[in-house]
């Protein structure tokens, strides 16, 4: 009876179909399992657990942390899985996990909280601020802009020194001269580090083209309108306030022990890789935090900038980040640090994804039912590359977890 589940599963990975837990009929599993089940929502628990964890073998995930949010309060957080396969370490909705991508919306933040001092507007030219003159050089008359730094229409191209960039030396210590002078003489022609993949041959503003690099500027643009430390403005202005204390962008902060060791799965085995510092993109996507203390920053962002009566933002700034500013293509809708789409009755949906070497989350907020979804797992090739089959099961797993979500809030 496992291998038909099994099989079925599988079945409707390939052809695109989710299954929900609680539809899965309780003659499908053996007597002695259901009558030793108290009533049908320990079943239903039992049944989606097994799915999870199935579907986590198929993606080839070790653990996985997740969590929903309902209004102001994280309603239901578990976690799967070995964080640590080599000492047979359980994971937890505390238990840190690098964030990718998923860390340019605490990035952006920090940038709108310095724009509702006033320090600057979205339309400024970006020129105005740094001390080096930035120009798409196929464009050399067209001013780049905050906005279209934030939105990813900045012309920006191509993160040409994407794996230079990660380090194991221990402490992720820093590069000699960044953020400046070395975003000079990575961005301008007249640099060392330059490459004319760097930019692309659209006008700044015109097209969609996710640069990290895009976001190393923001952060800079924090320090020089803040005179302070990037990582020590968050901590100040964002991780304290929302008691993150365990959150930081930097990995010297951290006990490397509650961290997700980040794998990669290779001719059926997990190699381990050992934790590790990302230099020149550090602000971009090297935010380590826990289902627990993200759950303060989402709710955050979900209620207007409040969370616990402690704002971090204005009403107003987090709808500008919630919105798109520039005309858009499919699936490449994106507001101020934020993806933003629309599903078929209207409602607004805010996310983003994150994947680098031994990592893949996903944060999913639907606006008009003020409902999250949080996934973080610890696994992903050093090519950034998963299998058809893998990227259907991480699918299936969210699909699955937006569904329990719409249960438990009763929607």
């Amino acid at each position: 009876m496992k291998k038909q589940i099994i099989t079925t599963i599988i079945l409707c990975i390939l052809i695109g179909v989710t299954i929900t837990p609680t539809t899965i009929s309780i003659n499908q599993y053996p007597k002695k399992i259901t009558n030793s089940l108290e009533n049908q929502d320990t079943l239903s628990d039992f049944i989606f657990d097994n799915y999870i964890q199935i579907l986590m073998k198929i993606a080839h995930k070790p653990s996985i942390a997740v969590g929903i949010i309902y209004d102001d309060d994280i309603v239901w957080s578990k976690g799967y899985g070995l964080y640590d396969i080599e000492n047979q370490k359980q994971t937890n909705e505390d238990i840190l996990y690098l964030q990718a991508s998923v860390s340019k919306t605490v990035t952006a933040t920090a940038l709108m909280q310095l724009y509702e001092k006033g320090l600057f507007d979205l339309d400024d030219d970006v020129n105005n601020y740094l001390p080096f003159n930035l120009r798409n050089p196929n464009h050399p008359d067209d001013p780049i802009t905050i906005k279209m730094i934030l939105s990813h229409r900045s012309s920006l191209a191509d993160d040409n020194l994407y794996w230079i960039a990660l380090s194991y030396l221990p402490g992720d210590p820093d590069v000699e001269g960044f953020p400046y002078p070395w975003l000079e003489d990575y961005l301008t022609p007249e640099g060392n580090g330059y490459s004319s993949s760097t930019w692309s041959n659209s006008k700044p503003g015109e097209n969609f083209y996710y640069a990290n690099i895009g976001f190393s500027i923001i952060a800079y643009l924090v320090e020089i309108l803040s005179n302070q430390n990037f990582n020590e403005y968050c901590i100040e202005n964002i991780f304290e306030p929302l008691q993150m204390h365990n959150s930081s962008f930097r990995l010297k902060d951290h006990d490397i022990n509650n961290i997700a060791v980040p794998y990669e799965y290779k001719n059926g085995n997990y190699f381990r890789h050992p934790h590790y510092g990302i230099h020149i993109l550090y602000p971009s996507i090297t935010l380590r935090t826990s289902i627990n203390e993200f759950s303060h920053f989402i709710i955050a962002h979900m209620n207007g900038g409040v969370w616990n009566n402690v704002r971090i933002l204005e009403e107003v700034t987090v709808e500008l980040m919630h919105t798109v500013h520039f005309p858009t293509e499919a699936n490449y809708n994106y507001g101020l640090g934020w993806f933003v789409q629309y599903q078929e009755n209207g409602n607004k949906v805010v996310s983003h994804s994150g994947g680098y070497v031994g990592v893949l989350d996903r944060v999913t907020i639907f606006i008009d039912d003020n409902i999250t979804v949080m996934f973080f797992s610890n696994e992903l090739d050093s090519e950034l590359l998963d299998t058809y089959i893998e990227r259907r099961a991480v699918r299936a797993i969210n699909n699955a977890l937006i569904n329990k979500a719409y249960q438990i809030t009763g929607y």
